[in-house]
């Protein structure tokens, strides 16, 4: 299982990790903290599925949302980084995308974006992805899982 993975790899490397997420709906944290031991590295996440809650909570720039959409590259950048600053951690990883059934903002079903971010560095993964709802939010997931074993 790759959150058990996560869990050995961030431990190994003294890494605290948090998480925000939208369309995965809190998959990611249910996910890492299933396996025994996530307390000694995961610190919490936010689950913002509401677009004020990304501007209230996660203070993702108004004008940014307008401009770009809650599904976007600059949105996950945001929403990582700034979550990041907030909990407190060495490393947070956001989710930000659209997993169906229908388009939103015009993007197509599958179009999903993830941000790895640290304190020195924040890396954006823009995907399409294929399958249905459920399968879309795994897949997410398993993404970001393969991204903080590169850490």
């Amino acid at each position: 299982m790759k959150a058990e993975q996560v869990n050995k790899h961030l431990r190994e490397k003294g890494l605290t990790l948090g998480s925000v997420e939208s369309f995965t709906g809190g998959l990611f944290a249910q996910q890492i903290t299933s396996v025994s031991g996530a307390s000694q590295f995961y610190k919490g996440g936010y689950t913002t599925y509401a677009t004020e809650e990304k501007i209230n909570l996660i203070h993702v720039p108004k004008e940014v949302v307008d401009e770009k959409g809650v599904v976007s590259r600059e949105v996950a950048y945001y929403m990582a980084n700034n979550a990041r600053q907030l909990l407190k951690v060495d490393v947070c990883v956001s989710f930000t995308g659209n997993a169906g059934p229908e388009a939103m903002e015009g993007k197509p079903v599958g179009e999903v974006h993830i941000c790895v971010a640290t304190k020195d560095t924040a890396q954006v993964y823009s995907l399409l992805l294929k399958g249905n709802r459920n399968q879309i939010q795994q897949k997410a997931v398993d993404f970001a899982f393969e991204k903080l074993l590169l850490l």
